[in-house]
């Protein structure tokens, strides 16, 4: 026996920082996610200035999510049946061209709403068989007793480049409009280089006989809808997706009404990524310290006291203050439950049942998004904050009440039997 399973039996466990593959696998997907902050805070920005229509700019979010919504789970059982590394590189090199052109189009003056709807398609699909197929990959890379670990690693590195990455996208996109993309299509590049160099084995698991599709799609569900944890997990996850897909275009219509300027608003994600980076630093800890119930419904509940304060911002830094508050939240939230659920899965389906996961928590993500830049264009922010406000509400309320979830203990890697 060798890799990751064999160092758990040995008991030699290295830190993560020595761990040549995933050091790999984690610096590629924070440098991406460098590039995909600079980009990300672009997008509406490039948008806005070229139509003025907040509902343009959520029809554009939601274009991006809407390919996760409808492909993941052919994704998920692709997935298990293909070479994750292979995946995760072809994936990384589509999305430098695509966003590359859209970088290039900006510097020549000809880059046009219809080309920026299709880059956010492209980028959106790629983005499904990587992020399946990465989340697949962690397994073979990390120990079990380790997942939580790396989990949290995983998000404080995606936490910093939220921290980084607005302020340097806005700073780049004042400059000129080409700059955050051309730093994107980079930052894939780097991914990439990341991948080629990754060693191992992340071929799928051998299989005793044929198998169809759609088959191992239903395997994936029918895995997820007979864990009760899980599939109440998915669904919370969901509703608080269908509030966050909201918030982007919010805070950053609720801040030009305040006076902010593009680095400004820049200066309020990051605020976010330096909530995220803390939290993610204490994702761990908090779960060897508090049962599973207590943490989500902490979390969830914190997160409903907190989004009606939105509304009361007096200026630009309040509205950075809330987002940090809120996203030091939500990557304790994510520790517990990604590394609750990857102790949990069989090996084998990972990709199948991460897939039905995501396909569950990211159904209502588009929606969120069109639903609040229409929202905003028809009735004002006042009124789409509070209607945000209110789901999220009613969502702490399901997280504190559901016996299933309050009454769930925390569980590491270490000890759970995976088939």
């Amino acid at each position: 026996m060798s890799g990751p399973a064999a160092a758990a039996d040995s008991g030699a466990l290295p830190p993560l920082w020595r761990q040549r593959n995933y050091m790999l696998l984690w610096i590629g997907a924070v440098g991406s996610a460098l590039g995909g902050h600079a980009a990300g805070i672009a997008y509406p920005l490039l948008v806005l200035a070229i139509t003025g229509s907040p509902a343009t700019v959520g029809l554009v979010s939601a274009l991006r999510g809407t390919p996760y919504l409808l492909l993941s789970l052919p994704v998920g059982a692709m997935v298990d049946r293909w070479d994750r590394r292979r995946v995760m590189l072809r994936c990384e090199l589509g999305c430098a061209a695509a966003v590359g052109s859209l970088a290039l189009a900006l510097v020549l003056g000809r880059a046009t709403l219809a080309h920026i709807l299709v880059v956010a398609v492209v980028e959106g699909t790629l983005a499904t068989f990587y992020n399946l197929a990465q989340v697949a990959a962690i397994p073979r890379v990390v120990p079990r007793p380790q997942l939580a670990q790396a989990t949290a690693q995983n998000q404080a590195g995606w936490a910093a480049a939220g921290v980084a990455g607005p302020a340097l996208g806005t700073a780049l996109y004042q400059w000129a409009r080409a700059l955050p993309f051309g730093l994107d299509a980079l930052s894939y590049l780097v991914s990439a280089a990341t991948l080629w160099r990754l060693q191992g084995r992340f071929e799928p698991e051998p299989r005793s006989g044929p198998s169809h599709l759609l088959t191992d799609m239903k395997q994936g569900l029918a895995w997820l809808w007979a864990e009760a944890l899980v599939r109440r997990m998915a669904l919370l996850t969901g509703g608080l997706n269908f509030v966050q897909a909201a918030v982007p275009l919010l805070l950053i219509v609720s801040a030009q009404q305040l006076g902010a300027s593009p680095a400004q608003i820049g200066m309020i994600f990051s605020a976010a990524g330096v909530g995220g980076v803390l939290g993610a630093a204490l994702g761990a800890r908090v779960q060897r310290w508090f049962s599973f119930g207590q943490v989500i419904a902490t979390t969830v509940g914190l997160q409903a006291l907190l989004f009606p304060l939105y509304a009361l911002a007096p200026s630009p830094l309040w509205l950075g203050v809330v987002y940090g508050l809120i996203m030091f939240l939500a990557p304790v939230y994510n520790v517990v439950q990604l590394s609750h659920r990857l102790a949990l899965i069989p090996a084998g389906l990972e990709g199948r049942v991460n897939a039905s996961f995501r396909f569950t928590a990211h159904l209502l993500i588009p929606v969120g998004a069109a639903l609040c830049g229409l929202a905003i264009e028809h009735l004002g922010t006042g009124v789409t904050l509070a209607g945000f406000a209110s789901v999220l509400g009613l969502l702490a309320l399901v997280a504190v009440g559901d016996p299933v979830i309050r009454h769930t203990r925390s569980v590491t890697a270490a000890t759970v039997v995976r088939p």
